[in-house]
């Protein structure tokens, strides 16, 4: 009887498999490229250009399909900015931490890539075994012993045949995780290395701001000193002296936020090298020293979603996605398992050679989930909805791209245009002061005029320190944008 209901479990389950053989699920979609040919519906070919001292002030062209080098910062042509993203890339634990994931989820996907061959395991055990003395001795009608040792030797050997092919899926859906995490590494590497040049210009701008704000200081301290005596010999009166006092602590309260700024920038800096706030970078930026890149890359968009890692890693995580639904729809066909156990037993251990010692045992395994309230069927329905979900985010992805390189292509045209407007104001301010110094030498005006000039210079001075540290800025966020040519760098991040 028992021997009947196995054949007819067996031919149900053969019957049940060639039922499903053809009806596996259909290959999930994958969202198609951005047909864009463009950023912009009337893109820019160039910003303009800005007569500044010290550079800063070039005009920049938009060059179509020009790579992105792998070591862009180097195009600022700034020895200390290099030496510091070399150090942040050889300090920064944000990096060992990528690099530490990508190769535990490598490993991940080995062992389960392993997982698709036969399985052996060997074993050797000893037992003490002993019978009472009414009964009588199974091992053998001369041997009166009630007390022996077995020793077994054994080798075991599984198989698991991946005949709808959940194995395939979980191995693709570990490699897809691995490569995911390999473009995140990417992505922390593109991310340390524009924190550090973005950090680095930041620096130098407050320290700019902070001297420019600091002339103007002392300049109105001297505008109220002279309104103070001009007070005292009833040549202004005392409104006047407020005024100009007003004006004087204004500005002065102006330089602990820019100072509590710096301060925090510079402790930013220090973490992004892999260094502790009392020993930060001793380099001092200086914007006049920079170069400012005057060809600049631009990718189509269609190009762009293998260059940037977000999307990569968005279309890693989609191909998981898709792996996942394999996984959970072959969770609801038959699985099989074949196993095979050949070994020796004997009650000594030279006896485990000897003839008569042979045990052996071959099993073949058919399981089928029959009824469970909807569960595997429920299982494979969020898994096709979490593909939808991740399938979305890709396209969510792949236009946060596209608007990243808008937006930086936008700010690089409109703050050169502030740059121009600024340094056209620092000129006038400048030719203005020198005029009024001229005349202050003829003794055709007061020194309370010649102040005033040179703080609408200073105050010019400062505009343009800010609008210099903007188009810098700009420039990385484009390299930033297109993905930072990571696929040119000679320490690109470990890969499978």
């Amino acid at each position: 009887m028992i021997e009947r209901l196995a054949r007819t479990a067996l031919v149900c389950s053969l019957a049940l498999l060639v039922a499903c053989k053809g009806t596996l699920p259909p290959p999930t979609p994958v969202p198609p490229a951005p047909t864009a040919t463009g950023y912009a519906d009337v893109p820019p070919s160039a910003t303009v250009s800005a007569n500044v001292a010290g550079g800063g002030g070039a005009s920049q062209r938009f060059v179509r399909d020009l790579d992105v080098p792998g070591q862009w910062w180097t195009l600022f042509h700034s020895k200390e900015l290099s030496a510091l993203v070399d150090e942040g890339i050889a300090k920064n634990p944000d990096i060992d931490a990528a690099q530490a994931a990508l190769r535990a989820l490598r490993e991940q996907f080995y062992a389960q890539r392993a997982s698709a061959y036969p399985n052996a395991q060997g074993s050797f055990s000893v037992s003490r075994e002993q019978y009472p003395t009414f009964v009588s001795p199974p091992l053998s009608t001369t041997n009166t012993q009630y007390a022996y040792a077995v020793h077994t030797l054994s080798l075991d050997v599984a198989y698991v045949p991946d005949v709808f092919g959940n194995l395939r899926y979980q191995t693709a859906n570990a490699r897809d995780a691995a490569e995911m995490q390999r473009d995140q590494t990417e992505a922390t590497y593109l991310t340390l290395t524009s924190n550090i040049a973005l950090t680095a210009f930041e620096v130098a701008s407050l320290r700019g701001q902070i001297e420019s704000t600091n002339r103007i200081i002392a300049i109105d301290r001297r505008l109220l000193e002279i309104t103070k005596l001009q007070r005292t010999y009833a040549q202004a009166a005392g409104l006047d002296v407020l005024t100009q006092e007003a004006a004087l602590r204004a500005v002065e309260q102006t330089v602990p936020p820019l100072e509590k700024q710096l301060a925090q920038t510079i402790n930013a800096l220090a973490r992004l090298v892999g260094r502790t706030p009392n020993d930060p970078p001793v380099a001092k930026f200086d914007l006049a020293a920079l170069h400012l890149p005057e060809e600049l890359p631009l990718s189509l968009p269609s190009k762009l979603i293998e260059q940037r890692p977000d999307i990569a890693a968005a279309s890693a995580n989609l191909a998981g996605a898709s792996a996942e639904v394999g996984v959970a729809y072959t969770n609801r066909l038959p699985n099989f398992a074949i196993t095979a156990q050949t070994a020796t037993q004997a009650v000594t251990f030279g006896g485990l050679f000897g003839a008569g010692s042979l045990l052996s045992q071959l099993t073949a395994e058919v399981t089928q989930t029959f009824y469970d309230h909807g569960t595997l069927k429920h299982r494979e329905a969020a898994a096709v909805a979490q593909y939808d979900e991740a399938a979305a985010q890709y396209r969510g992805t792949i236009l946060s791209g596209l608007q990243n390189v808008a937006d930086s292509m936008a700010a690089l045209e409109k703050d050169a245009d502030a740059l121009r407007a600024a340094s056209r104001s620092d000129a006038t301010a400048a030719h203005a002061l020198a005029i009024v110094r001229f005349q202050d030498a003829q003794g055709e005006v007061s020194s309370p005029v010649v102040l005033n000039a040179e703080a609408t210079y200073e105050q010019a001075e400062l505009a343009l320190v800010q609008a210099k540290a903007a188009r810098y800025s700009d420039t990385v966020a484009l390299f930033v944008a297109l993905g930072g040519g990571w696929w040119n760098r000679t320490e690109t991040a470990p890969t499978n």
